[in-house]
């Protein structure tokens, strides 16, 4: 078959859906134009394509470091009291989060813990995007504070004590650790970071090794765990194959909702794509958790993001530094105004599954979170994108949706749970 007849074949199609054409002699319930249906397809999960490759961690593929990272994600020994582990924020029967406003550890955080599902396709982790990589951003909370606590000398004999074989199958022998200290790293206890000063730069580069390998091995794993196909994703697939009784996966009211969505609710303005989120930072005026310690968002993080020794351009990253890093080689400057107070886009898939919502927990249900939007509170740090009324907005206008809209909205959000997808389980 040429081209022009598969052209000719897809043409006829659209005509055919847009007429309200059903496959099976059934008329289609529900009509979309060829715009909204373009659209759809673009929102179904079949529509991701493969993560992309992350030249950091070369790694990142081999079967044997997810399985250690797997035991590395679940091992509460890596924490300064052996109770915290990766799963304690990021439970696989919980979304791969803890479903409380902000996250608990060895002590108390600031901001929501997010969901690891599918995060290897955002060039950014975290809220703030401080982290380049997931094998970066698993390092992350093993030396916060409020999190596991720990220090790169004690993971890494941690390592040597209960992970070795696993560990030197994949990154090769582990140094003698019989020197060192008991535990050290730069940025523990005024002690530990006094002993990780007496450390030679040698010794230091050999901990840093090693502490960064359990990083890579933690992300190997991550990089496995994905979305699987909710009811809209069905039933998109069903829409454009003119299967009418395809349709009937979603309701009327979340029809609606989907309709409020992509139209006057502007949603898919920022949730879009098959993960529903365009993977970038926004200020819609979110209050602050505590007022008076205001969190800038991504503009206090940029500058943590450019010296991180674990960053894409380190000494542990595996990418060709005169070539790649791009996402981190034309990083946005952090006097930008449109970055202070702005936080990332997090998915909406199995969103209806994890409340509180916003980066610290601040709105307890989906409800609330439709509310603020139509409310477009101005923000207490930096500037709203959020259209607000009396206000004149460039590029947006503001959400006017009836009660019985927010409601379908809430309703169709629902209809994107589906299942977690966790190969090594």
């Amino acid at each position: 078959m040429g081209r022009s007849t598969r052209l000719l074949l897809a043409g006829s199609l659209a005509v055919l859906l847009l007429c309200g054409f059903s496959f099976n002699r059934t008329p289609l319930r529900d009509r979309w134009s060829g715009e909204e249906l373009k659209l759809l397809a673009s929102m179904q999960l079949d529509a991701l394509p493969p993560a992309p490759a992350d030249a950091s961690n070369r790694f990142e593929r081999s079967p044997a470091a997810a399985a250690l990272g797997r035991k590395l994600f679940h091992d509460a020994r890596l924490s300064a009291n052996g109770q915290v582990s990766c799963a304690t924020c990021h439970a696989a029967d919980r979304q791969f989060q803890d479903g409380v406003p902000v996250g608990k550890g060895v002590g108390t955080g600031t901001r929501r813990s997010m969901p690891i599902i599918a995060t290897t396709h955002s060039p950014w982790k975290f809220w703030d995007g401080r982290k380049d990589s997931l094998w970066s951003q698993a390092l992350g909370p093993l030396e916060d504070g409020a999190e596991h606590a720990t220090t790169r000398v004690h993971v890494s004999r941690l390592v040597r004590q209960h992970h070795r074989d696993e560990y030197e199958a994949v990154f090769g022998r582990l140094p003698d650790m019989a020197a060192w200290p008991a535990d050290a790293g730069p940025l523990g206890t005024p002690e530990q970071r006094r002993a990780w000063a007496t450390l030679p730069a040698s010794v230091q580069a050999e901990v840093n090794r090693v502490f960064a390998n359990v990083g890579k091995a933690i992300a190997a794993y991550e990089r496995s765990v994905s979305y699987g196909a909710s009811r809209f994703d069905r039933y998109v697939q069903a829409t454009l194959a003119g299967d009418a009784q395809g349709q009937q996966l979603l309701s009327p009211a979340e029809v609606r909702g989907l309709r409020a969505f992509i139209g006057p609710g502007q949603c898919a303005t920022c949730h879009n794509g098959p993960l529903f989120t365009d993977q970038h930072f926004h200020n819609t005026g979110v209050p602050q958790r505590d007022p008076g310690r205001p969190d800038l968002g991504r503009a206090g993080a940029i500058a943590a993001l450019s010296r991180d020794e674990f960053n894409c351009f380190g000494p542990h990253s595996d990418a060709d530094k005169t070539r790649g890093c791009e996402e981190l080689r034309f990083l946005v400057d952090e006097a930008d105004p449109a970055l202070k107070g702005a936080f990332k886009t997090p998915s909406l898939r199995n969103v209806a599954l994890r409340p509180p919502y916003m980066h610290a927990g601040q709105l307890p249900s989906l409800q609330a979170v439709v509310a603020h939007y139509v409310a477009s509170p101005a923000a207490t740090v930096g500037h709203s994108e959020l259209a607000r009324e009396g206000h004149v907005h460039v590029e947006r206008q503001p959400i006017r949706l009836s009660e019985a809209q927010l409601r379908d909205l809430v309703s169709f959000l629902e209809a994107l749970s589906g299942p977690v997808i966790d190969p090594l389980r």
